[in-house]
């Protein structure tokens, strides 16, 4: 059984910085691609970044492109999400998630595994 808990989210003014955290339990993390999901109050939830097995291989929304990035640290069974110039419309609940086949996907349908989130707030 694979686990994912999120950690990292809080307020912060626009312009800011966060960092999210993902642990993930349960099962070797470097076999998994994993990606980061969020869901805004009324809003479908929505692709944010992607990362493969290795780290080698990227993928981010537009929305996030050069603001954002995302890493992991395989020892530590731990993907992270650096968040640069927040702004408002990036408030939302942020999700990890994991998949076994290594493909870096962007539909939240083909990931196997979901943490609880973490809330992000960017005030104006």
């Amino acid at each position: 059984q694979v686990q994912l808990v999120e950690s990292g989210g809080g307020l912060v003014q626009a312009g800011g910085s966060l960092r999210l955290s993902c642990v993930v339990s349960g099962r070797t993390l470097s076999r998994y691609t994993m990606g980061w999901f969020r869901q805004a109050p009324g809003m479908e939830r929505e692709f944010v970044a992607a990362v493969s097995w290795s780290g080698s291989s990227t993928s981010y929304s537009d929305s996030v492109k050069g603001r954002f990035i995302i890493s992991r640290n395989n020892a530590k069974n731990t993907v992270y999400l650096q968040m640069n110039s927040l702004k408002p419309e990036d408030t939302a609940v942020y999700y990890c998630a994991a998949r076994l086949p290594p493909a870096v996907v962007t539909e939240d349908e083909d990931y196997d595994y979901w943490g609880q989130g973490t809330q992000v707030t960017v005030s104006s």
